[in-house]
């Protein structure tokens, strides 16, 4: 079979639809945001091929691993094992780095205990172990036939004593002479030594010029010279003073420091051979920092402060104090009267003893909120004092290539590092080629297809945490192209999230070459030259939530963009519609920030002016430094200079003009909450207001409720059997959990009681599983609601659901939802925003709406900046500030500043080349 046939698909949004998919070609699944993209191609297609790979192994594996409820969906012929390449699985596992995930790390290890040049770790002379026939085959080829030499045994370096009895001993075996403090003494004639000095001692084995025919007789000395000294010689030839040191085992022969086996194991910092004993391989401790304990403002509730605290009136206080602001409401640290803040931070003057209860409870606590509240407000990372933060024993640290340890490599950029191993190899001889040859190759070959994702600005050493959910991606993608795997069915989750123009033909190929191998690529995507590129497009829509979930086109690009009607993408392909460029631009309000001296990471002492009042863009190919100037540096900057945060700041000489504004608001990528209990509604505050209607129903008030018997997350009116969840989660031991739906409560959450209160034929349940479209229909007529609701819709968010898990939602998705939660505020008209690559996730369409939005948060007198990609967004800037012009070690410098129009000119600016392109359409 040619192509992956599915019928009839009700998945969520989708309309019974009927869709054939081509193998071994590249198909790009795109349509508006809540059209059914990812629900086709993540939950059904890859969920379908998930599940089927599960019911083919044994019996006795599925007993430990549940059942993958069947996508609804009538039948899917032709599914190779599908893998999943998409945003959020990303591991949070702090030991994860991208070179662990592209196991290049494993390479590298290898590579380091076959050829790598052991050091002493204390004093950094090389060490090495040779056997007997190997140094006499040294002293050949490192002498002239004919030199003297001098055969001596180390027996003592740098060590007090009178060492008579010692003297004594080595007479009575034979032995004539002894160097003792660099002067060769005969043994009878040395006495006692001056106990309170330290001495080095070397036996005379033999004294011997080098000729061929004495080659067993100097074997035979260097074997009694390692008998007597445990594994040491020393080779001094007389006529030059030249000293050789050899040694049977990896040993200091100066410091007396024994070095472990090297292999692979000593470089893993996840492994106790190799990582660093004091932080277990992390590079840091987290610890509680007693300075935030004072100084920080605590909010007190009973999951918090209570647990670490004591008894008597002072807890009774509290407890009475946050029950009468209804039980879980946050209490701020200065309105708590004077003894309860001692209470609290002193623990009745044992401060010392509250932070060490607290790093106590951090330990050992279960609760995950509880944990992540003392780590947000307590806990700092500090450098590990051993290791100086790189993970390995200083054994491990002190193997060298070409005099770069291993933790030293990994901190090059992916492009340095290239070319590095490219250098070793080129020098290498024919035993080196024939150890390491072939494993060079893969890392040189891994190395290669992280550049062809356009990650060359990464390191080795970056924590997977970090990095972006397009970053994360790419390295996914590059390693199951290093892989080599064929016959799979690959599914992409938008693939150019947070890159650049200028990288997107490489990612492209990339594609290509996974194709090319012999599988079958879909690609959820709405870049539009990924989409142009593609061989085969499935547009679903026409619009999203309700309205969307049907296949509006299927075919080539070609057939699109002749007929585009009825297809929003056609008709932004074909040129029908079209972002526009803004008529004007505005100049500000005459007041700007400047960043002067910015030295953060990669940045070049650069400085930056930010005119205020403006919509404000700040581009630059990946890794050319945007999020160190303006997440690293100016956010925690202005956060601490006006909120008095404590936030670690980039390096930077000051920054200028902050009186000018008032508040700061960062609206990132990260989950709008940990776990599946926080969704759009709750976030919002928007789910207070509902449950409150609720509550004022007469069923409710019949029966006493009030809004906390329709909270999921309360005793009283949620499921107890999944505690309010809708689902129970099952560990897949070496695949990720899953998670099954409630057999009590049916995935509604609440219980029978509960979900028999209605307003206007809802229940509590049907009302959270509204869109939010439709929700927006729902309550017209109550304003706050509808407020919060039309937000959301406005920012192109119209087709997620209100209860829907914030696990379960992309960063784009988090980040448009807190832009919303924001846009409820009452703007000062001197406030910052800083959104980070808000566009992702988002089709054209859904674009234009952002940029309104963004408009008109300017219009009101306040200042935008965006980092973006997204060129129809830069067009539309007021300002751009673009950085570059490589990533990484070429990145930094301030590249160009202006109106679009002017960094269009600009010819170094890799932005500036495509904006040219595009504007005025």
């Amino acid at each position: 079979m040619n192509s992956i046939k599915i019928k009839g698909a009700r998945v969520h949004n989708l309309k019974n639809i009927s869709v054939e998919i081509p193998k071994n070609k590249i198909t790009v699944i795109t349509g508006l945001s809540g059209s059914g993209k990812s629900t086709l191609a993540m939950d059904t297609i890859y969920a379908e091929g998930q599940r089927r790979y599960l019911e083919s192994l044994s019996t006795y594996a599925r007993q430990f691993l549940g059942e993958l409820k069947k996508p609804d969906v009538d039948s899917i012929d032709g599914l190779s094992p599908a893998i999943a390449i998409d945003q959020r699985s990303v591991s949070h596992n702090p030991r994860s780095t991208v070179g662990t995930t592209t196991e290049i790390y494993d390479y590298l290890r290898v590579l380091f205990s076959k050829i790598g040049q052991p050091h002493c770790p204390s004093c950094g002379r090389p060490v090495e172990k040779k056997d007997i026939d190997q140094i006499v085959k040294d002293l050949f080829s490192k002498f002239k036939i004919g030199t003297r030499l001098y055969i001596l045994s180390p027996v003592a370096t740098d060590k007090k004593g009178t060492f008579k009895k010692e003297f004594a001993d080595y007479l009575a075996k034979g032995f004539v002479r002894a160097e003792v403090d660099g002067q060769i003494f005969r043994l009878e004639e040395i006495g006692e030594l001056d106990k309170n000095k330290r001495h080095t001692i070397k036996l005379l084995v033999d004294r011997i010029v080098l000729e061929e025919d004495e080659r067993h007789r100097i074997a035979d000395d260097i074997e009694i010279a390692f008998r007597e000294s445990s594994g040491f010689v020393h080779i001094k030839n007389l006529d030059t003073s030249e000293e050789l040191i050899f040694s049977q085992h990896m040993m200091c022969p100066i410091c007396n420091i024994g070095l472990p086996e090297i292999n692979p194991k000593l470089f893993s910092f996840n492994n106790p051979y190799g990582a660093c004993p004091n932080c277990h391989g992390l590079g840091y401790n987290l610890q509680v920092d007693p300075q935030l304990v004072v100084d920080e403002r605590l909010s007190i509730d009973e999951g918090a402060i209570i647990p670490y605290h004591t008894d008597g009136y002072y807890l009774s206080h509290i407890k009475r104090l946050v029950h009468s602001l209804g039980g879980s409401t946050s209490v701020p640290f200065g309105e708590l009267s004077q003894h309860v803040q001692e209470a609290v931070l002193y623990g009745y003057g044992d401060f010392e003893g509250i932070v060490n209860n607290l790093e106590r409870r951090y330990r050992e606590t279960e609760s995950e909120e509880i944990k992540e509240w003392i780590e947000r407000k307590f806990i700092v990372q500090r450098t590990c004092p051993v290791c100086g933060g790189k993970k390995l024993k200083p054994e491990a640290l002190a193997v060298t290539i070409k005099g770069l340890n291993i933790i030293d490599f990994t901190q090059m950029t992916i492009e340095k590092a290239h070319e590095f191993i490219l250098d070793l190899q080129r020098s290498f001889g024919d035993r080196e080629q024939r150890i390491v040859g072939e494993l060079v190759d893969e890392i040189k070959r891994r190395f290669q297809f992280l550049l062809d994702v356009g990650l060359g600005y990464l390191t080795l050493s970056r924590t997977v945490v970090t990095l972006s959910g397009g970053e994360a991606q790419r390295i996914r993608l590059a390693t199951q192209i290093g892989s080599g795997l064929t016959g799979v069915t690959y599914v992409l989750d938008e693939p150019t999230i947070g890159l650049h123009q200028r990288d997107n033909i490489r990612l492209i190929n990339t594609l290509k070459k996974l194709r090319d191998l012999g599988n079958t690529v879909i690609v959820v995507e709405h870049d539009e030259e990924v989409i142009r590129s593609s061989d085969y497009i499935v547009d679903l829509g026409p619009f999203g939530g309700e309205n969307g979930g049907r296949v509006v086109y299927s075919g080539s690009i070609d057939g699109l963009i002749n007929n585009p009607d009825g297809s929003l993408t056609g008709q932004y392909l074909a040129g029908i519609r079209r972002i526009k460029s803004p008529q004007v631009r505005r100049k500000g309000n005459g007041n700007s920030i400047t960043i002067v001296g910015a030295k953060h990471n990669n940045l070049k002492n650069i400085t930056v002016q930010i005119p205020l009042g403006t919509f404000i863009c700040v581009t630059g190919v990946s890794g050319s430094g945007k999020s160190s100037l303006i997440i690293d540096t100016l956010y925690p900057a202005l956060m601490n200079e006006i909120y008095r945060t404590r936030l670690p700041v980039g390096a930077h000489d000051r920054i200028e003009g902050i009186e000018n504004i008032d508040k700061i608001i960062a609206i990132d990528q990260s989950p709008i909450g940990r776990t599946p209990r926080s969704n759009p509604a709750t976030y919002t505050k928007v789910f207070d207001d509902i449950r409150e209607l609720f509550a004022m129903t007469p069923e409710a008030k019949a029966r006493g409720y009030d809004k906390s018997r329709f909270s999921f997350n309360l005793k009283g009116g949620r499921c107890e059997a999944c505690q309010g969840h809708g689902f129970v989660r099952i560990e897949m031991l070496f695949l990720p959990d899953v998670y099954v739906e409630c057999d009590v409560c049916k995935g509604r959450r609440y219980n029978e009681e509960t979900l028999q209160v209605r307003y206007k034929g809802k229940n509590i349940h049907e009302v959270l599983e509204m869109s939010v479209d439709e929700a927006l229909e729902f309550f017209k007529n109550v304003p706050h609601i509808f407020r919060t609701l039309n937000l959301l819709s406005e920012v192109g968010l119209g087709y997620i659901r209100l209860g829907q898990p914030a696990t379960t939602l992309s960063g784009g998705e988090s980040q448009r939802v807190k832009l919303a939660s924001e846009l409820k505020k009452v703007a000062t008209g001197r406030t910052l925003y800083i959104l980070d690559e808000p566009t992702v996730g988002l089709h054209f369409e859904d674009v234009n709406k952002l940029i309104d939005v963004l408009h008109r948060l300017v219009d009101k007198g306040n200042t935008v900046i965006v980092i973006e990609h997204n060129l129809d967004v830069v067009k539309n800037a007021d300002y751009v500030i673009d950085l570059g012009p490589e990533g990484g070690d070429d990145g930094g410098y301030l590249i160009a500043c202006g109106t679009p129009e002017e960094v269009a000119k600009v010819e170094s600016s890799h932005t500036g080349k495509f904006l040219g392109k595009i504007l005025g359409k």
